[in-house]
């Protein structure tokens, strides 16, 4: 990890949330994304309605001095607005089932509105695999990323353009599983060589789904992998540390 701590003004500075179904990361960075200090790690707490994290995350805004707050949201969203929770609609975490009035809760819940106005902050909030991939793509040619945490995610540039894709976890993959049950923590724990295995032809099949030049691997189990372990893959893979989604956050604002 990179860190700094001298020669960024506080205006320059951006507080970087990353929301995890596991944990949430928070961390300061300059306008280049360079991390200014030791990332800060809380868990998440469930059942996570809308009111808790906005408490959660609005009590961490006011505690730092930076204007400008970029935070990553495991789930999808339009313009700040919930449009499906995805695993925080889990009352108890990834390994209970969806609760449908949790799921209502967050759907069409303006979470970037409500954290500016609580606030008073310039909070910028986008789904979590797209600031992965604000914090690992090149700009060049067409690049995946899939991002392994508690569950899987999943984002795509063309040319350091963000493309409209789809949310994978809940899709069926392989053994009649989901692509966040084969592939998130829990897989991994069970099994890390099968884990290894069904990751090795995700890749591939996404690779190939979506033209992929590269294939970028982030998130918390990203440190887990090996090069060697893709090196008979078509596709270049490269393996970031678990905070390119952080990294990231710094593309919301000097892009």
């Amino acid at each position: 990890m990179h860190l700094m701590t001298t020669g960024v003004s506080l205006d320059e500075r951006i507080l970087a949330i990353d929301v995890g179904a596991t944990n949430t990361k928070f961390c300061h960075v300059d306008p280049d994304g360079t991390l200014l200090e030791t990332v800060r790690r809380q868990r998440t707490n469930y059942p996570c309605t809308p009111d808790r994290l906005v408490d959660v995350l609005a009590t961490r805004i006011e505690r730092s001095a930076s204007s400008r707050v970029g935070v990553g949201f495991p789930g999808e969203l339009i313009d700040g607005h919930v449009t499906n929770p995805a695993n925080l609609a889990r009352p108890g975490g990834i390994t209970t089932e969806i609760d449908q009035q949790l799921d209502r809760a967050w759907r069409g819940f303006e979470l970037q509105a409500v954290l500016r106005i609580a606030t008073g902050r310039d909070v910028r909030v986008v789904n979590d695999a797209t600031l992965a991939a604000f914090g690992c793509c090149t700009g060049s040619g067409t690049e995946l990323v899939l991002t392994l945490g508690t569950g899987m995610g999943l984002a795509c540039e063309i040319d350091g353009q963000l493309q409209d894709v789809r949310c994978v976890g809940f899709e069926s993959f392989l053994d009649a599983r989901t692509y966040d049950q084969a592939l998130g923590e829990r897989s991994r724990a069970e099994d890390e060589a099968r884990w290894r295995t069904w990751l090795g032809l995700a890749v591939v099949g996404l690779a190939l789904e979506f033209d992929a030049m590269t294939v970028h691997l982030a998130g918390g189990n990203a440190k887990r992998l090996a090069l060697n372990t893709f090196a008979d893959l078509a596709v270049p893979v490269v393996i970031h540390g678990n905070d390119a989604s952080l990294h990231g956050v710094a593309k919301l604002f000097y892009n």
